[in-house]
């Protein structure tokens, strides 16, 4: 169950789990604060923890609320758009053939039927995306199921508002956000490694956190990383 304890004006989603020490953390891209507190601390413990931190709380949120953000793709010429953490120049072409998506060195190239709506190219954009990432993450997998163990059962690339990516242990699925084809490929690395780990251990325990770190040790790095790059124009969460 979780709780919320307000402290001013900031408010904490509070929840007791299985845990040895206290989390305390703040999420782009609106600065929302969770604790994380072992299951037999009291709330006003909780609280006092919390109020201990509340200067540090207040930096991260003036952080995200400058963070740089996108602005809404309008997918026209000379238009900035990222790939794999890198900023590319669309070009867009107008012909009367079916619609495809190239990559030079420095610029993305989409070629639309005559009169395309953004809709439409928006669409043509997302399924290149996912091409992308559908080439790149089973080689992720695979290797990773090597070191770990495991095996998942099945992968599923969507556009999640909330989350990089998320884990259904019983089913043995995990789910990947496709905004992550605009960040570095060790950043998808590391959320997948994150979701894998899941299979193993569901909730972020002590124990999720001894593997995840056994395993990729530069975690820490790489979430804040992922955190302080660019946001979308919604805005997502790790």
């Amino acid at each position: 169950m979780t709780e919320t304890i307000r402290i001013g004006e900031i408010a904490i989603a509070v929840t007791r789990k299985d845990v040895k020490h206290v989390h305390l953390s703040v999420h782009p891209p609106n600065g929302r604060v969770t604790l994380v507190a072992p299951l037999a601390t009291r709330l006003e413990v909780a609280r006092a923890y919390a109020a201990s931190k509340l200067a540090w709380i207040r930096v991260q949120q003036e952080k995200l609320r400058n963070q740089e953000r996108e602005t809404p793709r309008r997918f026209v010429t000379r238009e900035t758009h990222y790939l794999w953490g890198r900023r590319y120049l669309l070009s867009v072409q107008e012909v009367d053939a079916k619609p495809r998506v190239s990559l030079d060195h420095r610029r993305v190239t989409l070629s639309v039927r005559p009169g395309s709506s953004q809709a439409k190219r928006a669409e043509i954009m997302h399924e290149w995306h996912k091409a992308l990432l559908h080439d790149l993450v089973p080689v992720i997998i695979r290797k990773w199921e090597k070191r770990l163990g495991i095996s998942v059962g099945a992968y599923f690339l969507q556009r999640m508002k909330t989350k990089w990516g998320s884990c259904n242990p019983k089913a043995r699925h995990i789910r990947l956000n496709t905004e992550l084809v605009k960040k570095p490929k060790d950043l998808l690395e590391y959320v997948i490694v994150h979701e894998m780990i899941h299979l193993i251990e569901p909730t972020h325990s002590e124990r999720f956190l001894v593997l995840l770190s056994e395993h990729f040790p530069i975690w820490r790095e790489a979430r804040v990383e992922l955190n302080e790059l660019p946001l979308g124009a919604e805005g997502w969460r790790a």
